[in-house]
């Protein structure tokens, strides 16, 4: 990404991620207790697994918003390093956990501060993330091969499989609910703007919503391409594929029922690159 790209970014996620803004609204993974709990135990198992092995385990989740999955990391008896983008939601990660010497805030506005240091983790976690980033598949291959310690784990949740490969039936349901969504939070005229983009295959690094809502532009995320980057630096790579929405009544009665149209990917030891 040019370093005028990232000053947007920087730009976009203060202002969408300003004082007072809530995480829970457009974010079905906090809003729908099912959803929460899974990845929740995901994070819980992989740690207690870590712990059990090794006596301990460091973990770096990245855009950690306001703690949610900070605190399941630490229940879980992790050590923790969170990066944010945004300057607000920073400031209140680092008040939230100051007295807690388990916990380390990074205020990452660029999104490659974590690529400068030379630390190691055993886990890292990306939920509800993969998707804000232009670069995703070259800043995921950077974090396996430079940050994941050897014998470490990699664990995604929260984002939207490609495009292409969902179902129509999928896609149909998504766009529905989306903009459902939107009407109920007063900003339709936003998501109409950002799917009339998507229709014309254009993005603009300018533009809140596609920096904030990026998939929608590309076409979602490519699971497929993210699995080969880990195959062979992971021992095992698991795709979990599942339905979400923003809209509470849709999950209720799709998260059993409705074609898949997110997924998450959990990576378990870290093993050497082949030569």
């Amino acid at each position: 990404m040019s370093s005028d790209a990232r000053h947007s970014v920087e730009k976009s996620q203060d202002s969408y991620h300003g004082e007072g803004h809530d995480y829970v609204v457009g974010s079905p993974h906090l809003r729908h207790a099912s959803l929460m709990q899974t990845i929740a135990s995901e994070i819980t198992d992989v740690i207690a697994e870590r712990v059990a092995r090794a006596g301990s385990c460091r973990v770096l989740e990245i855009g950690a918003g306001h703690g949610t999955f900070t605190d399941t990391s630490l229940e879980a008896g992790a050590e923790v390093t969170v990066t944010e983008m945004s300057a607000p939601s920073y400031k209140h990660l680092a008040e939230r956990y100051r007295d807690d010497d388990r916990v380390t805030v990074i205020h990452d506005s660029d999104g490659r501060r974590i690529f400068e240091t030379d630390s190691k983790f055993d886990l890292i976690l990306l939920i509800s993330v993969i998707h804000h980033i232009p670069d995703y598949e070259d800043a995921l291959a950077s974090l396996m091969r430079d940050v994941v310690a050897a014998d470490g784990d990699l664990l995604t949740f929260q984002d939207p499989l490609w495009y292409p490969r969902q179902r129509k039936s999928a896609r149909a349901l998504s766009v529905g609910s989306y903009f459902v969504w939107r009407l109920a939070q007063g900003n339709l005229r936003q998501g109409l703007r950002t799917r009339f983009r998507r229709l014309r295959g254009t993005y603009d690094d300018t533009e809140i919503a596609d920096l904030v809502e990026y998939h929608v532009v590309r076409q979602g995320v490519d699971e497929e391409a993210i699995m080969r980057l880990a195959r062979p630096l992971f021992e095992t790579v698991q795709l979990t594929t599942y339905f979400s929405t923003q809209s509470i009544a849709m999950q209720r009665v799709g998260g059993a029922r409705f074609p898949h149209n997110t997924f998450g990917i959990t990576a378990r030891r870290r093993v050497d690159q082949p030569t």
